[in-house]
């Protein structure tokens, strides 16, 4: 069992709202891949197993349009083999996204909870009825079961999720990884750290490159295939799951809820405000990223990039 848990571990999707997880080659290719690391072992006893890791059965759901990357599953190759050095040589690896944005107020949340009498909430989410709404960026760290979630109030921006990233370097990084001069970020293709932002990009540079002194290689997942990376099932869906049923009345009751997940296999979730006032529509020029120091890899140099310190800049100390 433990020899197809390592084997699906790299094929695993999940559901960030809920434990949903399923695996994306078939029985037989897996029975292949135990026989040839272990010992044979039939397409019916892998199924037998994947059930026993709560994988199950799933019908094809139509949700999504268009067609899979040509690249696909050569990028997801890329990415196994990045995961696998950075953390064989005790580098970190962390798996980014923002999770959906909430409402806050006294708004219906989905789920159910055990109670006497069910909290009466408003009829309609109207968001003039509430008091804003949380914008939860969050860092997986995928060697240590560990999260940290940055919930904001403005915008969801590719400056935003970089100081959130700075953030979890000051907090919880650094200490965790004092000799790093390498860090591995796994995200989506999308979103506010999208493969095609030049703002993420120069954002990385100035915060995290220049000023921390790290060598910062990002991996994208190609797109449509977000569900893979790590954090969307490993911590996103345990804090969908833990205030399920229960209305988010203020940013302190999420940040509680937040930091209260935990799970059977020791995840722990910091969590805590990042305020401040985030612009959309920031732009880069073409002079500023051509100062870049940038390197694309040569494999899917689009979704594979290193950024690495400006030699003329001291990093913070």
């Amino acid at each position: 069992m433990a020899t197809l848990s390592q084997l699906v571990a790299e094929e695993t999707a999940g559901d960030p709202m809920s434990e949903a997880k399923w695996v994306r080659s078939s029985l037989r290719f897996l029975s292949r891949q135990v026989g040839a690391v272990a010992h044979p072992a039939s397409p019916t006893t892998v199924g037998r197993v994947l059930k026993a890791l709560d994988y199950s059965l799933k019908a094809n759901v139509k949700k999504l349009a268009g067609t899979d990357h040509p690249d696909r599953d050569r990028q997801f190759g890329v990415i196994a083999e990045q995961k696998q050095a950075f953390v064989a040589a005790g580098l970190p690896v962390i798996s980014v996204d923002t999770k959906k944005k909430e409402l806050i107020g006294n708004f219906r949340q989905a789920g159910t909870i055990w109670c006497q009498t069910p909290e009466a909430v408003l009829v309609h989410d109207f968001p003039a009825d509430g008091d804003g709404r949380a914008v939860p960026y969050g860092i997986y760290d995928v060697a240590r079961n560990q999260g940290a979630v940055y919930v904001g109030r403005s915008a969801d921006t590719p400056r935003f999720a970089v100081d959130a990233i700075v953030a979890w370097w000051h907090e919880h990084g650094r200490a965790a990884y004092p000799q790093a001069d390498r860090l591995l970020i796994l995200a989506d293709a999308g979103g506010s750290n999208g493969c095609r932002f030049r703002m993420w990009k120069w954002q990385l540079q100035q915060c995290l490159a220049d000023v921390l002194g790290l060598t910062v290689t990002v991996c994208h997942y190609p797109t449509s295939c977000s569900k893979w990376n790590p954090i969307e099932h490993r911590l996103f869906s345990f804090i969908s799951l833990n205030w399920a049923g229960q209305p988010l009345r203020s940013v302190a009751k999420v940040l509680a809820l937040i930091r209260g997940t935990t799970t059977r296999t020791g995840l722990t979730v910091a969590a805590r405000l990042l305020d401040g006032v985030y612009p959309t529509g920031e732009s880069v020029t073409d002079a500023q990223m051509a100062d870049l120091n940038l390197e694309r890899h040569r494999v899917c140099p689009t979704w594979n990039y290193t950024i690495h310190p400006r030699p003329t800049l001291t990093p913070a100390t």
